[in-house]
């Protein structure tokens, strides 16, 4: 990973231009400049990843507050019955069907208060903690993973969250009542050539005297555009006199004279979701609808991920739920050779794992959304895990459903009720979910992410050593603050609780599984993860941001050691509430079992895999060595162009959006 940089403005875009020529380096100082440079709060995921396993940052539990669970609860019920009343009338076939969803039913969530949930109730809003926020998407996301997309890019990225931590009292008392009650939000950053490097961002805003910008450039997958009607758009400020440029948030309105919503976006799932291509064109927007500062766009943006982020696992353990239901009722009826499906070691197998991940990645979804709630911990490496964890799992429930349903998990829920079964939308759901691990950061991009707040401190003492451009008075005081650090670091990783049998006591009652026994493992793992990460670092030092391939099972390490902590602090809760507490346990042990397995196998691959293998292979298929193995097919794609023209202009387009009135 590369040390801190002070960032550089990236080359402008003149209006009518197109996206600038950045190298990498620029890149990641525009990236490195965006996170959040401090740590004020402790963060057991950082401390897990330092070989620290601080169990007293997540146990005893957090638990809400009685109001909060009280106004939780009431919301709860009445949107249930809203969507009991939706699946009745056949809603997620017609959403499947029309690709879209229907006008009433989004009127239904504006009157029910669902665009609101998170905003204060001063603004009109329900007020509703980040956990029963999450148990709401959950809910309507087993209706439609659609609807659940709608709100969650309202609420979690949309205007209401970065007005909430970064908006003037103006801003928020002109825009909270309307997003709490009508309006629709959306988030407007990438560009049809810029994705996760925002560097290259060529959307402008150029500065139209004191009171105002004028916006120009074309941003693509744009989720809620099409019916929106208020956006958060990332744009670039020109560096020049008075102003200090860089990325820009502002607050648009989505009617504006200039923006076009050009086309609605169709996809392998989520085929209601309303995400389309934006253009402006010389688009003026007041100075007063700037979010925060010029430059600080990207920092309100990942800020506002740091909890954002939460929705999407949040909806992930409704699908976990769903599988789980549907796994449970078809394979207790279908019989094989004699007896029930899941009567059979493979099948169960499947079933077991369904059922274990799902206690463990709500367990993940509920500690980190309630310790956001308490606001006493750093819960950016947290929910940054949950959802890289949380997409990858549900995927994998979802096709281990498919499987279990065998012909009929490959086959349309229409298609089924066409011919007389249950209509079980076990495809779709597969569909449905793969966005997961592309949406709010890929997994890609999550794992080099979460790399980069894992190295932290690393970096803070050492950084200067590895950086070409310091000076040697500079490398020498980063050795002298690097041999302090490491000298006192080091011998702890040595030896821990981990290693002493009876740690952990409380987590072994009478009659109970053993998850002490778990909690002693991540203890030891964690330290065996700190050592890895420093013998890393030692061996390739600058070439550590290079090594993908290491960090993503790092990280990967690091999340089930997270999701095996909070499986067993949530089991301990609900045995100490009295509530399931025994098959808590028995979920929690088959959980961390399962867990041990990856966790192993990864450990071995740090060091035993085909990184430098497969970079030769990647070599030769990009320069044509392999183009022989391409022999004896057909490209039915054609030869368009890869990505399509953005140039700033007027739209030639037909205006596709239509708010929901």
């Amino acid at each position: 990973m590369s040390a801190t940089q002070p960032a550089q403005p990236a080359q402008p875009v003149q209006p009518g231009g197109t996206q600038p020529k950045v190298t990498e380096r620029e890149a990641r100082q525009v990236a490195e400049a965006a996170r959040e440079q401090d740590w004020r709060k402790p963060s057991f995921a950082k401390e897990l990843f330092l070989g620290r396993f601080r169990l007293d940052l997540i146990h005893p539990h957090p638990l809400p507050a009685d109001e909060d669970v009280r106004r939780g609860e009431a919301f709860l019920a009445r949107l249930r019955a809203f969507c009991e009343v939706q699946l009745t009338e056949g809603i997620a076939a017609r959403i499947e069907r029309e690709a879209r969803i229907p006008d009433e039913t989004v009127r239904g969530l504006k009157e029910l208060g669902a665009l609101g949930m998170k905003i204060d109730p001063k603004y009109g809003g329900l007020g509703l903690t980040q956990v029963y926020y999450n148990k709401a998407l959950a809910l309507v996301g087993s209706v439609s993973p659609a609807i659940g997309a709608l709100l969650s890019a309202h609420q979690s990225i949309g205007v209401p969250q970065p007005l909430k931590m970064f908006g003037t009292q103006e801003q928020k008392d002109a825009y909270l009542p309307r997003c709490a009650t009508t309006a629709i939000s959306a988030f407007l950053l990438t560009e049809p050539d810029v994705g996760s490097d925002p560097a290259r961002l060529a959307t402008t805003a150029v500065p139209d005297g004191e009171d105002a910008y004028v916006l120009d450039g074309v941003k693509l997958w744009t989720t809620n555009g099409v019916v929106a009607d208020l956006l958060v758009v990332m744009a670039r400020v020109p560096k020049s006199e008075n102003h200090r440029g860089g990325i820009t948030a502002f607050v648009v309105e989505a009617d504006s004279p200039g923006i076009t919503v050009e086309h609605r976006n169709a996809f392998m799932g989520l085929r209601g979701l309303e995400n389309g291509v934006t253009r402006f064109h010389r688009v003026r927007v007041p100075a007063a609808q700037r979010i925060g500062a010029e430059g600080a766009g990207l920092k309100i943006a990942l800020t506002t991920l740091n909890t954002g982020r939460l929705s999407l696992p949040a909806m992930c353990v409704g699908a976990g739920k769903w599988c789980l239901k549907i796994a449970r009722e078809w394979s207790g009826v279908r019989e094989q050779w004699g007896r029930p499906v899941a009567k059979h070691e493979a099948v169960g197998a499947k079933i077991s794992f369904i059922a274990a991940t799902t206690f463990a990645l709500e367990a993940v979804v509920d500690l980190a959304s309630q310790m956001a709630d308490e606001d006493r911990n750093d819960i950016r490496i947290e929910a940054a895990l949950a959802k890289l964890y949380g997409s990858e799992m549900a995927c994998l429930m979802a096709d281990e459903l498919v499987q279990i349903r065998g012909g009929r998990g490959f086959e349309t829920a229409e298609s089924l009720a066409a011919r007389g079964e249950r209509a079980v939308p076990a495809e779709q759901m597969l569909r449905d979910l793969r966005i997961n691990r592309i949406f709010e950061g890929s997994t890609e991009i999550m794992h080099l992410l979460i790399a980069r707040e894992a190295v932290d401190a690393h970096l803070s003492v050492a950084g200067d050593l590895i950086d070409p451009d310091k000076a040697l008075g500079d490398k020498a005081k980063a050795g002298a603050r690097a041999a302090g650090f490491y000298a006192r670091w080091l011998p702890r990783l040595a030896a821990g609780p981990g290693q002493v049998p009876g740690t952990y006591r409380a987590f072994h009652p009478s009659g109970h599984p053993d998850l002490a026994t778990h909690l002693r493992y991540v203890e030891r793992s964690a330290r065996k993860l700190a050592r890895s990460t420093f013998y890393a670092m030692s061996r390739w030092q600058g070439r550590m941001e290079t090594k993908q391939g290491f960090l993503g099972r790092i990280v990967d390490i690091g999340a089930e050691l997270f999701a095996m902590s909070a499986a067993c602090v949530r089991a301990e809760h609900l045995r100490a509430s009295g509530e399931h507490g025994r098959e808590a346990y028995q979920l929690a042990d088959a959980f961390c079992e399962q867990s041990r397995l990856r966790v192993e196998e990864l450990f071995g691959r740090l060091w035993a895999n085909t990184d430098d293998l497969d970079r030769k292979v990647v070599a030769g298929v990009l320069s044509g060595t392999y183009a022989w193995l391409e022999e004896g097919v057909l490209d039915s794609s054609g030869d368009g162009p890869w990505i399509a023209d953005a140039a700033p202009g007027p739209s030639t387009q037909k205006n596709v959006h239509r708010p929901i009135r």
